[in-house]
């Protein structure tokens, strides 16, 4: 049998909610691999979405540029370990200098972006202020319509593509998408293999309920149904006015969503977590 850690254990109950010994009996179960616990505990309980692995403790960062004609615009997100660097005002006129840099040549990945002049600038930031700091991803975007939102701590940045409209209605549906964050635009959009695994998931739970099978998949059809409405861009209530849909907003606008670009700082960067009575004892040991 699998032995399963303490911080195992910590992680799941942190990412599901579930008690201790459910998360541990259902770590036995997964042979110790916390995602396909999550999966189990998903189809077994009716839980919803658990919370992603490990907390988004990286600083910094997003900055976007519009073009005047609303025919592309940049978004930057630069990286740095603590928020009072990313209080300072030489790292802001580095991350401006970045996403410039990036405007004016229309630059699409961190490669192009960051060439010898400019790592040399960012080094000698490293030197002067003492933290690492990181260009960590680059997103153009270009069509007949775009703008963009910055949230007022410059921690979510949203560009949007529209086909039609103006400059107001693509503010606010960027506004939209920083407050909501839908996974797609459209739920055309979505991955076939995503809705596969809610379908799995979803069949699972159903099928606990002893009903018939043209019940089960008729509950099956409407949680799917269910599930890309509150997860597509057009189908959510328009934060600003919950009585009509972004997509109607839309339409109303004579404007297509054609996509949308979302950075929210450190989203996905998993930080170690450091046990610093271990450090200490461990430095303390060596002095010895």
């Amino acid at each position: 049998m699998t032995a399963i850690k303490a911080t195992q254990v910590k992680e799941l109950r942190e990412r599901t909610g579930l008690g201790m010994m459910e998360c541990k009996k259902a770590l036995v179960e997964a042979a110790g691999d916390i995602e396909q616990a999550i999966e189990d505990l998903r189809k077994s309980s009716g839980m919803k979405a658990a919370k992603k692995a490990g907390r988004t403790a990286a600083d910094g960062m997003v900055m976007l540029k519009v073009a005047d004609d609303g025919s592309y615009g940049v978004v930057v997100e630069v990286n740095s370990e603590t928020d009072f660097v990313a209080r300072d005002e030489g790292f802001k006129a580095f991350v401006s200098a970045v996403v410039d840099k990036a405007f004016d040549g229309k630059l699409a990945n961190v490669e192009d972006l960051m060439d010898a002049e400019m790592e040399s600038t960012r080094e000698a930031l490293v030197q002067k202020i003492g933290e690492n700091i990181s260009v960590r991803r680059v997103q153009l975007m270009e069509a007949p319509l775009v703008d963009g939102y910055v949230h007022s701590n410059n921690r979510i940045a949203v560009l949007v593509a529209l086909d039609g409209g103006d400059s107001v209605v693509a503010k606010d549906v960027a506004m939209h998408i920083a407050a909501l964050n839908p996974q797609v635009a459209k739920p055309e959009d979505m991955p076939a293999d995503l809705i596969a695994k809610e379908k799995d998931i979803y069949m699972v739970q159903a099928q606990e309920s002893g009903k018939p099978e043209e019940i089960i998949e008729k509950m099956v059809s409407g949680r799917v149904k269910k599930f890309l409405a509150e997860s597509s861009l057009v189908e959510q209530a328009f934060v600003k006015d919950p009585d009509i849909k972004v997509g109607k907003l839309l339409a109303a606008a004579g404007a297509d969503i054609k996509g949308f670009t979302r950075f929210e700082v450190g989203e996905g960067i998993e930080v170690k977590e450091e046990d610093f009575a271990a450090e200490v004892a461990a430095q303390i040991s060596a002095q010895k």
